[in-house]
């Protein structure tokens, strides 16, 4: 485990340039918890070397349309999220659980060419994520909960509705976008949505097309 974390109040407490890990439909968001199973050898070198350095990492996705650079490794998408490391722990069989927090999304400005076994990008950070609680009064909360409950009865799934009254509205958010089952293409949108209201109404809307699709998935087998 680690100790401590610092406060990130500007974009000068950040690293320009941080490693990158791209990862398809994984999603990472400012204020939330991402926890990693590390077993590649090039990132437990990364990962080593964000520890000596400001414990931060670059979570990406892969380009979406599969496009793929000259060393067969792929593109990688425009927007991406900083999370500090905050937990580590390694196993017996050299593997390594962590957990990250996000920090703020951010943009890459270059890929720099190095000769580490993982990619490093400078980055440009989302200065505005640092307050986390920027449009979270714009939240439709009950339209969030009820698209929520729906997709839960759906599927037949349970939820701590406890947890979830306590939660503040950029916690429940951030929470509910990464947690949900989309795709690649559904995660970058929920990402790259400009503000927490858009954001909502974003998962709002995925939830109900997924509602709809299962519907009419069902209505089809009835036939």
């Amino acid at each position: 485990m680690l100790a401590g974390n610092m406060n990130y109040r500007r974009a000068e407490d950040m690293p320009a340039t941080v490693p990158i890990f791209p990862l398809s439909a994984a999603l990472l968001l400012p204020g939330g918890r991402m926890p990693l199973n590390i077993f590649e050898p090039r990132y437990l070198q990364m990962i080593d070397g964000a520890m000596g350095a400001a414990r931060v990492v670059g979570m990406i996705q892969p380009s979406l349309d599969g496009k793929l650079r000259a060393d067969g490794e792929p593109e990688l998408c425009a927007v991406g999220c900083l999370g500090r490391i905050v937990s580590l722990a390694e196993t017996g069989d050299g593997r390594y659980l962590l957990s990250l927090h996000g920090i703020c999304r951010f943009r890459i400005a270059a890929e720099l060419d190095v000769k580490t076994p993982f990619r490093q990008c400078r980055v440009l950070p989302f200065v505005t994520d640092l307050n986390e609680d920027a449009g979270a009064a714009e939240v439709d909360r009950p339209g969030l909960l009820k698209a929520f409950r729906q997709y839960l009865e759906a599927n037949q799934l349970a939820a701590d509705w406890e947890s979830v009254s306590r939660a503040d509205n950029a916690t429940l958010v951030n929470a509910l976008s990464m947690m949900a089952p989309y795709g690649a293409a559904e995660k970058q949108a929920l990402l790259e949505a400009p503000d927490l209201r858009t954001r909502a109404e974003t998962l709002v809307a995925i939830t109900e097309m997924a509602l709809a699709q299962e519907s009419g998935d069902a209505g089809s087998r009835l036939q």
